[in-house]
């Protein structure tokens, strides 16, 4: 296992925002972290980078040297070009001469940078400063990539260029750790970790999250229980627990959004119990 998080707390003042979290991270895999806001995922790609220290547990990761890690902001510096900002992240690492320029040629291609090779990362569009961003967090070659958020806010077609170098990294044998908003993407990874409010709500490969979840989901206009229901489209979904649903609404086989948001309302309603 190249990164692991075990039993993980964290807690900024009096509030917890991570609650006895485990994960493992293996090499060639990509584990995407799916939660809403305030769900702790930003936190837990921390730790694993020791930005953030946990109050309990332990989270074993390798050496800097042996990680990229691309946070939320746009991981470039905005006064060099495309080249310069490789060119400087590869300094750091000990990479230079032949072995440096090949590395970072094939990765401005990869992430589709080419004819913006020699703009200033402050000229670039929001979906190719990501690029550039996840290009110098895998320039080189890290034993465990970490990646907030890499494709919030960037157009279709960057998507597919990050999603594409995101799954090369795996597959030349790194282990990739990412969060994520677009439930597509966590689909097409390896592994799923539903977080809420700095707990697991489930976690394991798309397949087996579906199969382990319970329950019935019906659509509907009108819901009976308005606290089990949210909108999809022109309609709703409601949740049953206890898979009996009190209702003549069809049932639907419910895809990773239904299940994140039918396990949030479960979660939701023990911590309301007094």
């Amino acid at each position: 296992m190249i990164a692991s998080a075990e039993g993980v707390v964290v807690r900024f003042g009096d509030r917890t925002v991570l609650d006895d979290v485990s994960v493992d991270v293996p090499a060639g895999q990509v584990v995407a972290l799916v939660g809403g806001d305030g769900a702790g995922k930003s936190t837990l790609l921390r730790t694993f980078v020791g930005e953030v220290v946990p109050a309990g547990g332990a989270v074993r990761a390798p050496a800097k040297n042996d990680t990229g890690f691309l946070s939320a902001g746009p991981g470039s510096w905005a006064a060099l070009t495309v080249r310069q900002n490789l060119d400087f992240v590869g300094g750091i690492y000990g990479l230079e001469g032949h072995e440096l320029a090949l590395r970072r040629e094939t990765l401005i291609d990869r992430a589709g940078l080419h004819d913006a090779a020699d703009r200033l990362a402050s000229q670039l569009s929001g979906g190719m400063q990501r690029k550039l961003g996840a290009a110098m967090a895998m320039l080189h070659r890290p034993r465990l990539l970490i990646l907030d958020e890499p494709s919030t806010g960037v157009d279709p077609v960057s998507r597919i260029d990050l999603w594409r170098m995101i799954s090369e990294a795996a597959a030349d044998g790194a282990a990739v750790l990412m969060s994520t908003t677009y439930l597509d993407e966590a689909e097409r990874a390896g592994q799923l970790v539903v977080l809420d409010s700095g707990r697991v709500l489930t976690q394991g490969a798309y397949d087996d999250v579906r199969a382990q979840f319970t329950g019935s989901i019906t659509r509907t206009s009108t819901p009976v229980r308005a606290e089990w229901s949210w909108r999809r489209g022109h309609e709703r979904r409601e949740y049953w627990p206890d898979g009996h649903p009190a209702t003549e609404a069809p049932t639907v086989s419910p895809d990773l959004e239904d299940i994140v948001i039918a396990l949030s309302l479960v979660r939701r309603a023990e911590a309301a119990r007094p």
